[in-house]
Formats: structure tokens, C-alpha cells, sequence
């Protein structure tokens, strides 16, 4: 691994760390707090917020994926290199798993939290679902959120249209709209690394066994939309090699 795939992807660890613990950190600690709690709004807007924040601190770094669907969907709507997909997943779920971990000694500090029967900011369909839709509901709204997300950022990231710099706008609000949609469909995946974190540590069996959806519909969405995307709206004499742009 190169120098520069090493800075890349610990940007990609650290990027990943802020977006958990941000956002399932919000919903931990912050949501339901007596009298003063934030909501599901408030966890739209923080999600919504690290991811922002990150995209100014990292994006000239590392492009600021720290998501595997997007990485994937980058790869396959030719702006990203297919050779360092791996390094990038990899760091991701890391830094997932990280920030989870620091959730968890921070959350357990309290004594009336109950990590035993905490789903801890999970992702779960059917019964596990927060509002109890079914899987085929949970697949849809995963695919088409991330389909959409990929389009998203393809597009504010794309040197013909929005200006630089503000690009981050878009994306974070992006994200911020999306779990405003979905969070009580499936608390809001459209991201692997989010959900693999969260379901090491819960007190359930439930979100380990449900976790395949929140890879799947996410990396499958996101392909889909990077295709597509290129397919519609690649310049007719740009050549794409698999770089970004």
C-alpha cells in the first residue's frame, strides 16, 4: 500500500469515527433526553452535520467517502479507482467499529443505561423496524436513499455544475433529508460501516443477523446510481479512466 493510500484511508478511518459517533451518538445520548431531547430531528441533522463537517476537514484528503456503499457506487460511476476500494472499506468499518466502542464506554458510564437490552442506535427491519415495516419496505427505502444519495454527490461533486466548495452543502442536507424519510422505516442505514458498528455492540442477537440487509440494499443502491448517473450525464468528450474528477 502507497504512502499516499495510507493518508487517504486514515482520513477514511477518522472521517468514519465522526459520522458514528456523531450521529449514533445523538441518538444514544441525545434523542430522548428528558424534557430536552432532540429527536428524530435533531439525529437527521446530526448525521447530517458530521458528514458536512468531515467533507470540509477530509475532502481534499480523501474525498470524504467514509461510507462503503458510496465508495462502491464511486467506483462504478468511474470516479473512483476500483484498486483502492478495498483499503477504503476496510478503514471504514474500522472506524465504525471505533466509534461504537467509544459510544459504549460512554453510554455505560450512565447507570441507568442497559447495555443487556440496548439495540444501540441499530439498524432492523420487520419487528426490529421502529416503526415495524417489513423487509421488502426496509430493502426499497435502503436502495432507492442510496441510489439517490450517489446522485447527489456525483452531481455537486461534478466540475460542470455546482461551484467548488459547495459541494458539502448539498451532501450533508442530502443526508440530513434522508434520515428525515427513513428513520423510523429502518433507523436509517445507507451506510454499512454505520450499521456494522452499532450491531457488534448492541445487547441483541437481532442487529448481527439483520446486518446483511444494511450492506446489501446500500452497495446495491449506490451502484445502481453511479451507473446510471454516468450513463445520463457523462460529458460527451470527457474520457473517464476510473479517476475522480
Amino acid at each position: 500500500m502507497s504512502p499516499t493510500l495510507i493518508r487517504r484511508s486514515i482520513a477514511e478511518f477518522v472521517g468514519t469515527f465522526w459520522l458514528v459517533f456523531g450521529g449514533c451518538g445523538s441518538a444514544l445520548i441525545a434523542a430522548a433526553f428528558p424534557e430536552l431531547g432532540i429527536g428524530f430531528v435533531g439525529v437527521a441533522f446530526a448525521f447530517g452535520l458530521t458528514l458536512l463537517t468531515m467533507a470540509y476537514a477530509i475532502g481534499h484528503i480523501s474525498g470524504c467517502h467514509i461510507n462503503p456503499a458510496v465508495t462502491c457506487g464511486l467506483v462504478a460511476g468511474k470516479r473512483f479507482p476500483a484498486k483502492d476500494l478495498p483499503a477504503y472499506v476496510v478503514a471504514q468499518v474500522l472506524g465504525g467499529i471505533a466509534a461504537s466502542a467509544v459510544l459504549y464506554v460512554i453510554v455505560t458510564g450512565n447507570p441507568a443505561f442497559n447495555a443487556a437490552s440496548s439495540s444501540f442506535a441499530s439498524n432492523g427491519f420487520g419487528a426490529h423496524s421502529p416503526g415495524g415495516y417489513s423487509l421488502l419496505a426496509c430493502f426499497v427505502a435502503e436502495f432507492v436513499l442510496t441510489f439517490f444519495f450517489l446522485w447527489v454527490i456525483m452531481g455537486s461533486t461534478d466540475k460542470r455544475g455546482v461551484p467548488a466548495g459547495f459541494a458539502p452543502l448539498a451532501i450533508g442536507l442530502c443526508l440530513v433529508l434522508i434520515h428525515l424519510i427513513s428513520i423510523p422505516v429502518t433507523n436509517t442505514s445507507v451506510n454499512p460501516a454505520r450499521s456494522t458498528g452499532p450491531a457488534i455492540f448492541a445487547g441483541y442477537w437481532w442487529p448481527l443477523q439483520q446486518l446483511w440487509l444494511f450492506w446489501v440494499a446500500p452497495i446495491l443502491g449506490a451502484v445502481a446510481g453511479g451507473w446510471v448517473y454516468l450513463f445520463l450525464f457523462r460529458a460527451p468528450d470527457k474520457s473517464f479512466d476510473g479517476e475522480q474528477y
